[in-house]
């Protein structure tokens, strides 16, 4: 999940970031990531999933996307350039705890999202349903472009005015420098 099959692929220096498995059933998975300061966790997805979320300590750099419904393509660059699908830009600000808790809906509240650490932090997630890519729940990883990049296709009115809220995403590999290790969860059981 999330780059932990590739520790060996970044350099010795690199701090990793530290994903704990709290809980797993059927239903949801409750999970922590420990976050180095600088630590980025890529531009990624939760399909069919809700998601909740909570800075626990320190603070976290959020920027989430939703997809442009109805879907919209750009004019075809070209053999050589990536598919890209538009995204309209819906949460890029700094979590701080004490905090609320983040809610990502399926469809909308940021679901194609990353997270930087601005300072060392942790987030306690709950996935509902857990990822599981039999069902057709895998974690894709995106790269964003700027709206500027590609010439505007089919689909979707865009309004001028909010042109800067607006990106590009191309699926791309799980990056090579995603640097996770797993923690051991050593609190209390969970009682469902």
């Amino acid at each position: 999940m999330l780059g932990l099959n590739r520790l060996s692929s970044v350099a010795r220096w690199a701090q990793p970031m530290t994903y704990v498995d709290v809980y797993e059933c059927d239903s949801f998975t409750m999970c922590i990531f420990c976050f180095p300061t600088s630590s980025v966790i890529p531009l990624h997805d939760h399909p069919s999933m809700t998601v909740f979320s909570k800075v626990l300590y320190g603070s976290l750099h959020v920027k989430a996307y939703d997809w442009v419904e109805p879907a919209c393509y750009p004019k075809s660059k070209g053999p050589g350039y990536p598919a890209v699908r538009l995204a309209k830009l819906t949460v890029d600000k700094t979590l701080t705890a004490p905090c609320e808790t983040s809610v990502l809906y399926p469809k909308r509240g940021g679901n194609l999202h990353c997270f930087t650490a601005v300072t060392p932090c942790a987030v306690l997630d709950i996935l509902t349903p857990p990822y599981r890519e039999d069902a057709g729940r895998k974690c894709t990883y995106y790269h964003d472009y700027p709206f500027s990049t590609f010439s505007r296709g089919n689909g979707a009115e865009i309004d001028d005015e909010k042109i800067d809220d607006l990106a590009w995403l191309a699926e791309i590999d799980t990056p090579d420098d995603l640097y996770m290790r797993q923690g051991a969860y050593t609190g209390p059981a969970v009682q469902v």
